[in-house]
């Protein structure tokens, strides 16, 4: 474990090449799973000739980290969690960030998770057990351990397997285009928690009263989660939420889990009582949706784009939504956007677009 900055300055040294580019895999785990706010917590690091781990959690100066990144060619799985993470640690990415899960999804792998590629291209079965462990615990276990290490151990290996049957298929421009959008869209993301972040799936049916009734439970929950730094679903999860909401449209009380505390219980039913001192004006209202603009012929062009997709997908024996969307086609078909503003060139070329 490099847990000063010194050691990381040392280890970061030695994995530099005397020439060519640098290439390392990297793989990072948080504790969104424990934690109101999520932190990173661990950092799996390796190159060809060793793999180890550095902790975030200690080392009080990780910049020699973003620096040397800023300049390699770095190999992820699921690359846009671990992107968002280095992204809030040093506002920066890595110079390149290859994906193995768009390249085997590209080669037309359906399981396309870690274990279910180390499985296909090595044969070995990975451990699951340390999916869901606190990773902002100190010390690790030494399960967690050879799970944390075995996240990157594979990973080059894997990419050099990856790329040579994408150069052989004439897809490696398609797998460098589509890493290199999903960077672009990690860096333009807008990260802040939204104004409206209560508006929580299935809540777009609820009158303005009902809207009134979310969000106060869910600023309600959000504090709690806050004060007892925990993520907000052990507080209660989004379908609690949404069963309360529909108790108090209905006029009915709700009653609160056995296991809540009394002082949050008198924090909640404190929240009911300003709910009801809302004045009617004040309640939100239903965003304004902007539908897509169908004429006659709307469902006509859809249908034959997609057909199009899907003849063009099985033939490349790839899922037809890595070509484009039903939400891409329905905008380009009701003219809403431009083929360019939304597909990848090769992802357009495919659809002769």
């Amino acid at each position: 474990m490099i847990d000063t900055t010194e050691r990381l300055i040392e280890l970061l040294h030695k994995s530099r090449p005397a020439s060519g580019e640098i290439l390392c895999a990297v793989d990072t785990e948080a504790d969104s799973l424990h934690r109101y706010r999520e932190s990173l917590c661990l950092i799996q690091f390796a190159t060809v000739k060793h793999k180890t781990l550095i902790d975030p959690l200690v080392i009080e100066d990780l910049s020699p980290l973003g620096s040397f990144l800023s300049e390699a060619t770095v190999w992820m799985h699921g690359a846009d969690y671990d992107m968002t993470m280095f992204k809030r640690q040093f506002n920066r990415l890595p110079k390149c960030v290859y994906d193995t899960q768009i390249g085997a999804r590209l080669l037309g792998h359906r399981r396309f998770g870690l274990s279910d590629l180390v499985l296909h291209y090595f044969g070995i079965e990975l451990s699951k057990s340390s999916q869901k462990a606190d990773w902002g615990k100190r010390p690790l276990s030494e399960k967690m351990i050879e799970y944390a290490l075995n996240d990157v151990h594979y990973l080059l290996e894997m990419g050099e397997r990856i790329v040579a049957e994408l150069r052989e298929k004439n897809r490696f421009e398609w797998f460098e285009e589509s890493c290199e959008a999903a960077q672009r869209r990690v860096l333009e993301r807008d990260d802040e928690q939204k104004d409206d972040a209560w508006r929580i799936q299935g809540s777009g049916k609820l009158d303005p009263y009902g809207l009134a009734c979310l969000r106060a439970l869910w600023h309600w929950r959000d504090a709690e989660a806050k004060a007892w730094d925990r993520p907000s679903f052990m507080v209660t999860p989004n379908r609690e939420l949404l069963e309360w909401t529909q108790a108090l449209i209905a006029g009915k009380s709700i009653v609160l889990p056995r296991h809540y505390r009394i002082d949050r219980q008198k924090r909640f039913h404190a929240a009911m009582v300003q709910l009801a001192k809302i004045p009617q004006h004040e309640w939100p209202q239903r965003p304004q949706s902007q539908r897509a603009k169908r004429d006659r012929h709307f469902e006509e062009r859809v249908d034959s784009m997609i057909a199009k997709r899907e003849a063009i997908a099985k033939e490349l024996d790839i899922e037809g939504s890595l070509i484009a969307s039903r939400a891409t086609i329905e905008c380009i078909a009701s003219n809403q956007c431009s083929p360019a503003d939304v597909l990848l060139n090769w992802q357009r070329k495919c659809l002769d677009l």
